[in-house]
C-alpha cells in the first residue's frame, strides 16, 4: 500500500523527532503503523515517553493518517480468467488510488459461481466473466448496482453491447470485450464479395468453406440467414434451418474449432467462419485477407466486469470499473486479451482489427433454449456432420 502524505503535523513531528536521539519521522511512521495492526516494537515505550514531552498530538496525527490511509486505500480483490490484464495496467491503477490489486484466478464460469455463491457475495471486489453466467449471478443476489457516481465513464461504452440478456437496464455490468465469430476469406481466391452469412451458400464456394465446431453458432447463423433470431425457439423453424443446412454442406471443406484458421494460411480453405481469437491470428499472418461483418447481424458473446453485493472494498472497485472505462486503459487491455473493443469511446485508438465498423448496429448472444428447442439443434448438428462425411 501506498504511504500516505505528510501533513503540517506531521513536518512539526519530524522536526522533534530529530532532537529524540535519532529517532527519525521515518522511524515513526513505520512504528505508528504496527502500533494500528496492534504490534509492538522494542522502542515502543522510549517512543512513547520521548513523545509525551515532544508532542502527543502530533504523534496522534500522524497515527491517525496511517490507519485511515490502510483503510481507506486497501485492496482489491480482482476474480477472473488469468491473463485478462497487462500487469502495467494493474500497477498503474494501484499507483493512482493507493489500492493494491490482488488477482485471483478460476477456470470457468462454474467455478466462479460456486465461489461466489459460497462467500454470500463477499471476499471478491471485481468480477469478469461471461454474459451467460452473470444473468444467473444477477438472479442470485449475488451483484451489486454500479454506483454511476463513481463510474462517470459509463457513457463511453459502444452501446451495441448494451442492453442484452443479462442485463437488460444496464445497472449491474460494464462490457470487458467481446467475442464475436466472423466470416474470413481471401479475395485473390474468391470471385466475388462475400457481404453476409447468405452468401456461403453460394456454388461456387463447393468445397472450399472451413467452419468452427459450435452446433449452436452454426445453427445460428443459419437462422440469421433466414431472417430469424439465433435463440428460436419454434421447433418448426428449427428444422427449416436444418433443412438450409443440408444445403451448405456441399460447400464445407471442414469442420474443426482448433486452428481453423490454419485452413486459409496454408490454402485448403478461401472461406473461414472463425472465432475472435482466430481472426485476430490470421490477420496478423496474412493481413490481405477480407473480414465479414455480416449485413443480417453479428452473433456474439460478451464479457462483463461486475461488483459482487458485498464486495469488501465496492468504492474501490467502482473506481476500477471507471478506471478500465477510459480510453487508453481500454486500449491497452483489448490488444492485450485480442478481444473486440467494448468502449466505444477508445474505437479511434485501438488497433482497428478489433473495432466493429459504425455501420454494425445490430447483434444478438446466444442464450439458453428450452430442452425440446435444444434437441432440435442437436438434431440439425447431428445429421449436418453427416452431410459433410464428419
Amino acid at each position: 500500500m501506498a504511504g500516505p502524505a505528510v501533513s503540517a503535523a506531521d513536518g512539526n513531528c519530524e522536526e522533534a523527532c530529530s532532537q529524540a536521539d535519532g529517532y527519525t519521522s521515518e522511524q515513526l511512521l513505520i512504528d505508528s503503523r504496527k502500533l494500528c495492526m496492534g504490534v509492538g516494537t522494542p522502542k515502543e515505550e522510549h517512543m512513547k515517553k520521548r513523545l509525551l514531552t515532544l508532542g502527543l498530538a502530533a504523534f496522534a496525527a500522524v497515527s491517525m493518517s496511517v490507519c485511515a490511509g490502510a483503510e481507506e486505500n486497501g485492496e482489491l480483490v480482482l476474480f477472473t480468467w488469468e491473463g485478462m490484464f497487462p500487469q502495467e495496467v494493474l500497477d498503474t491503477f494501484t499507483e493512482q488510488t493507493g489500492v493494491k490489486v490482488i488477482y485471483s484466478n478460476f477456470d470457468t464460469d462454474e467455478t466462479m459461481l460456486e465461489k461466489l455463491a459460497q462467500a454470500d457475495g463477499g471476499d471478491y471486489d471485481v468480477v469478469i466473466a461471461d454474459d451467460y453466467i452473470i444473468e444467473q449471478a444477477v438472479s442470485a443476489g449475488l451483484v451489486s448496482e454500479i454506483d454511476k457516481e463513481i463510474v462517470t465513464n459509463f457513457g463511453n461504452i459502444n452501446p451495441l453491447y448494451q442492453g442484452q440478456f443479462y442485463d437488460p437496464e444496464d445497472k449491474y455490468t460494464v462490457p470487458y470485450g467481446a467475442g464475436i465469430p466472423l466470416i474470413v476469406y481471401d479475395p485473390e481466391l474468391v470471385d466475388f464479395e462475400i457481404k453476409g452469412y447468405q452468401d456461403l451458400w453460394n456454388p461456387e464456394l463447393e468445397d472450399s468453406i472451413a467452419i468452427t465446431a459450435n452446433y449452436r453458432v452454426i445453427n445460428g447463423i443459419t437462422l440469421l440467414s433466414m431472417g430469424k433470431s439465433m435463440n428460436e425457439e419454434d421447433v418448426s423453424v428449427i428444422e427449416e434451418a436444418g433443412q438450409k443446412l443440408q444445403e451448405l454442406a456441399p460447400n464445407i471443406r471442414m469442420i474443426q474449432d482448433d486452428n481453423t484458421q490454419n485452413a486459409l494460411l496454408n490454402g485448403e480453405a478461401s472461406v473461414a467462419f472463425l472465432y475472435t481469437s482466430q481472426v485476430t491470428t490470421v490477420l496478423a499472418e496474412n493481413p490481405d485477407l477480407k473480414v465479414v461483418y455480416p449485413e443480417e447481424g453479428l452473433g456474439f458473446g460478451i464479457m462483463g466486469a461486475f461488483v459482487p453485493s458485498q464486495a469488501p472494498n465496492a468504492e474501490a472497485a467502482n473506481k476500477f470499473l471507471n478506471y478500465i472505462l477510459e480510453p487508453e486503459v481500454a486500449k491497452q487491455c483489448m490488444e492485450f486479451i485480442g478481444y473486440y473493443n467494448t468502449t466505444g469511446a477508445a474505437d479511434d485508438i485501438v488497433d482497428p482489427s478489433l473495432v466493429v465498423p459504425d455501420s454494425v448496429s445490430k447483434g444478438e448472444i446466444i442464450q439458453n433454449v428450452s430442452a425440446e428447442a435444444d434437441e432440435a439443434y442437436n438434431k440439425n448438428w447431428t445429421e449436418f456432420k453427416a452431410a459433410c462425411g464428419e
